[in-house]
């Protein structure tokens, strides 16, 4: 073969290569500031590093179930998950303590606009609110006046509202609790529940076990920890059920946006690759076999329910 022939043979193996290997690439990770949108790319390349994020405890199941899920897939990601609270959650992605703060409200109802705007929101579900009772106590629906009447300590015995002559027991949530932020408002009517006589945690797994073990308490958690679980009774408000459905069609007014909280300007890559995860396709179809609800299932009236 000939000296021009050899060096034609070998440019064109060599364009081979670098062809192979261009196509072969592919970054690990996206824009710091995207927040929408991934490239095919980007989606089938590993993610690695470290993931903190802490925060509501409504929306605690939900992220540790996709963290160990997204751990799975990216190996040489760890996510480290804890609750603590809406407003912790908040102030600690404010702080650069944690990448990712999750609330169940927005930033705004618990920061001013300045420290607000700093923050990027990512509403990735919506969450029901349900009062709850002992399964044993036999009451299984209150009028918005009597909740009220309740938690703000007027009323302090189950008789007055069809119950047992039993003294009520009330386990009711921190100030810096989304979920309490939540239940203040929509099943409140904006009314201050009572200190002075309550149970108070800022852990909806411990409430839950609190009610679960006291035949006359009450107290309120999100619909992602009535999932399978027989200790405790549901209560209807006004005689409308907290279910998803219920949600999505707006008869049942109890309900809210998860938001998963990064800070603007700081290296999120990872952690918004985690959230997109949250909420694309092959995961968010696991969001209402666990309680939450589909954002885009919310009807018009739902929505404009809670805009008034």
């Amino acid at each position: 073969m000939s000296r021009e022939k050899v060096l034609r043979a070998a440019a064109l193996l060599l364009t081979g290569i670098m062809a192979a290997g261009a196509a072969g690439c592919g970054s690990s990770t996206g824009s710091a500031g995207s927040t929408t949108t991934t490239t095919k790319a980007a989606s089938a390349a590993k993610v690695s590093g470290q993931i903190t994020a802490a925060g509501s405890s409504a929306l605690l199941p939900l992220v540790q179930d996709a963290a160990d899920a997204f751990m799975a897939e990216n190996p040489d990601c760890v996510i480290s998950v804890n609750g603590g609270g809406s407003g912790q959650g908040l102030k600690q992605v404010s702080d650069g303590a944690v990448n990712i703060g999750n609330s169940d409200v927005f930033a705004e109802d618990k920061f001013d606009a300045g420290a607000a705007a700093e923050l990027e929101d990512h509403q990735v579900c919506t969450v029901t609110m349900a009062p709850i009772v002992n399964k044993d106590l036999g009451v299984t629906n209150l009028s918005t006046g009597d909740l009220v009447k309740i938690f703000t300590g007027e009323i302090t015995n189950w008789s007055e509202v069809g119950g047992p002559n039993e003294d009520i027991m009330l386990i009711t949530r921190p100030s810096s609790s989304g979920t309490r932020t939540l239940f203040k408002e929509w099943a409140m009517n904006g009314a201050e529940e009572s200190s002075s006589s309550a149970l108070e945690t800022d852990d909806s797994g411990t409430l839950l076990q609190n009610v679960s073990d006291n035949k006359n308490a009450i107290g309120y958690v999100a619909l992602s920890y009535l999932v399978n679980n027989s200790g405790v009774q549901a209560v209807s408000i006004d005689g409308v059920a907290p279910t998803l459905e219920n949600t999505y069609n707006g008869s049942y007014k109890v309900w809210g946006y998860e938001h998963m909280y990064t800070k603007k300007g700081a290296d999120n890559t990872a952690a918004e690759a985690f959230i997109n995860y949250m909420m694309g396709d092959s995961y968010s179809s696991k969001l209402e076999s666990m309680g939450y609800g589909v954002s885009s299932k919310m009807t018009q009236s739902a929505i404009d329910s809670h805009n008034k």
